[in-house]
């Protein structure tokens, strides 16, 4: 016979969802993990995340908070293998179970290499590596500015390669931070103030070499964005022998060491001086051309009229005459071009921060933010100073600042 209906222990629904609640805490209080394939995801506007893990049999609902998903690498989306962490919980305004996700990954491939293929992708899709963008090189850049970090071996490289195949090429440093949190903003930053300073005629962009972590800012996307919209050519040389990164796709050129990208520009000093010459050559041949031409035509004009005579051998003489001023004067022209060019070589040469320092000069800088000290009064005794000199650097303490003095003499 059934039970008597005052004997049995009825349940409201409330207080059953909290029972089936209780039995998960009970099994799965320490968390779970599960494997299955994203579909239905939907990024609500509170931040949160909602989607479904199934597999050939069943599907569970998931959610993944604001909380937990701010630091995603990459972007969930439907189709994607992941493996979630998370808790087992009961939704009682459904009266369904689901998963609260606390952590995920994809299944067989890193987030970050996920993340890196589906930005690549996207800006691929932008068309922000075609060839069509890609901006010519200056056949002769006077001016450099180079995106790094100013403590780094990348400046001291392209520093000491310029110096010696190429005096002549100003360099702007933009020091930057080329690892870590924020990396990735200040070598934007630098490549946009570059822009706007607008006084160089190329922009090298560049670190060491290092891991794929180390170079991971310059696979970040306010990277790439930033070489696009440069008006400036850009060349990339981030140190690398395997990866390629997004910086790189994007540039103008890239090139894999620092080294490389400084003896482009030597290369272009080399060919510009050798297209000089071959000028010179050319004028001084079409020169002599012109004055052999003229000399056979009067030859020709002489036996053409026979007489009189000694009125054609005045001519001759004043032709020759003319030919030797103008073989002189066009020597002089030549040498004196020549001598314009080597000036403003040199001029330039000693307009260079390298050319500066190794006529006494020297450069401070605060330790504690690397600004360039013009002013006593940003600095107080305690402060740490680094002093940059034509050969090496030190480092000092601040002792005693003295305002409003200054030298008339050295």
């Amino acid at each position: 016979m059934p039970m008597p209906l005052e004997d049995k222990h009825i349940y409201t629904v409330s207080q059953i969802t909290q029972e089936i609640g209780v039995i998960f805490e009970n099994t799965f209080g320490n968390g779970v993990w599960v494997e299955g394939e994203v579909s239905n995801f939907k990024a609500a506007s509170s931040g949160h995340f909602y989607f479904s893990l199934k597999d050939s049999a069943a599907v569970l609902s998931a959610a993944m908070f604001n909380r937990a998903n701010r630091e995603l690498k990459f972007q969930l989306q439907d189709g994607i293998k992941v493996i979630c962490f998370g808790k087992i919980d009961v939704y009682g305004a459904r009266g369904q179970y689901q998963m609260i996700v606390e952590k995920i990954e994809p299944k067989g491939i890193g987030a970050r290499a996920l993340a890196f293929e589906q930005l690549k992708e996207k800006l691929l899709k932008e068309g922000l590596f075609d060839s069509a963008h890609k901006r010519p090189l200056p056949f002769m850049p006077f001016s450099v500015g180079v995106v790094t970090s100013s403590k780094g071996a990348a400046i001291r490289d392209i520093l000491g390669i310029l110096k010696k195949g190429a005096p002549c090429v100003d360099v702007v440093i933009r020091s930057a931070r080329v690892q870590g949190e924020g990396a990735a903003q200040e070598i934007a930053q630098g490549i946009e103030e570059l822009n706007q300073f607008n006084q160089v005629d190329l922009i090298i962009v560049s670190r060491g070499g290092g891991s794929t972590e180390d170079l991971w800012a310059f696979n970040e996307e306010v990277v790439a964005r930033a070489v696009y919209n440069s008006k400036i050519p850009v060349i990339s040389a981030v140190g690398h022998q395997i990866n390629i990164s997004l910086c790189d796709l994007v540039a103008d050129l890239f090139v894999e060491t620092p080294t490389a990208a400084a003896k482009i520009i030597v290369d272009k000093k080399n060919t510009f001086l050798a297209e000089l010459d071959n000028l010179r050559h050319e004028m001084v041949f079409s020169i002599s051309e012109t004055i052999s031409s003229l000399k056979n035509n009067l030859t020709a004009l002489r036996h053409a009229l026979k007489s009189p005579l000694d009125r054609l051998h005045e001519k001759e003489q004043l032709l020759d005459d003319l030919s030797a001023g103008l073989s002189q004067n066009m020597r002089q022209l030549i040498e004196i071009t020549r001598e314009r060019a080597s000036s403003l070589i040199h001029r330039l040469g000693a307009l260079s921060p390298l050319a500066v320092l190794s006529r006494g000069y020297s450069l401070s800088m605060l330790m504690k933010d690397e600004s360039v000290i013009k002013d006593a009064l940003r600095i107080k005794p305690g402060d740490r100073v680094k002093t940059i000199l034509s050969n090496g650097s030190f480092i000092s303490l601040v002792e005693e600042v003295r305002r409003n003095e200054r030298k008339t003499g050295f």
